[in-house]
């Protein structure tokens, strides 16, 4: 038996119900996973299939499971045999409006000229959660930072950023250093790109990998590194 035949062998498959629906996925994976995979929409940011350890942080994929007194994120919580899970229960609904709504109280939502288009997540998510994009009762909150930040091979824009870290750990995953972190603190926190006026110097593949990531256009390649993104990936 070949190694990718004795890898298959090893997968074990199970049942669990959602919504009602059972679907049978491989052992090990997320319940948030488990669902996007079963054409089951779970409202997330943060989510990267191949994080180790979840972040958490977008605090949008909630669902509630059976002998669970609370709703748990799905992206944290593994898939078990037997497993019931219901995503679009009242108090599921609550924490993801609200989640959505502090998410949207410091973003500039412009759909008609939003670079993400129909990929946005956040249009996708004002959708399914049938909120605006602009929600109510909250203030809109003003933060102490730039429209628009130039950061060599592309363009930032603070005020549609989420922070979910996307663009952080896809870069430390492919190049295994971190030009791109997170900068200043508290509610002024952004994206950073540490490197010096030299390009020969930026440990930067070109990869765009950053970029592609992003939910919601906030990082944008520009122009002339698009052709190289494309052939380094």
């Amino acid at each position: 038996m070949s190694v990718p035949d004795q890898l298959k062998a090893r997968v074990t498959m199970i049942d669990l119900i959602v919504d009602d629906k059972k679907i049978k996925v491989e052992e090990g994976k997320s319940v948030l996973q488990a669902c996007l995979e079963n054409s089951i929409f779970i409202p997330n940011m943060c989510f990267i299939k191949t994080r180790e350890h979840p972040h958490a942080s977008c605090r949008l994929c909630f669902v509630e499971i059976d002998g669970l007194d609370l709703p748990v994120t799905s992206c944290t919580e593994k898939v078990r045999e037997g497993l019931v899970v219901k995503t679009a229960t009242p108090s599921v609904r609550r924490l993801q409006r609200m989640a959505f709504k502090l998410l949207m109280s410091a973003h500039h939502c412009h759909p008609k000229v939003c670079p993400a288009k129909d990929g946005c997540q956040l249009i996708r998510t004002a959708k399914h959660l049938e909120v605006g994009l602009n929600p109510r009762p909250l203030e809109r909150l003003e933060r102490d930072v730039a429209e628009e930040v130039d950061l060599i091979f592309f363009t930032y824009y603070p005020f549609r950023c989420v922070l979910c870290g996307k663009c952080v750990s896809v870069c430390r995953q492919r190049n295994g250093h971190n030009p791109l972190t997170f900068a200043k603190r508290g509610f002024d926190t952004v994206i950073g790109f540490f490197a010096s006026g030299d390009l020969a110097d930026v440990p930067c593949h070109h990869c765009g990998a950053c970029a592609n990531v992003c939910p919601t256009g906030a990082l944008v390649l520009k122009p002339e590194y698009t052709k190289a993104a494309t052939t380094n990936r």
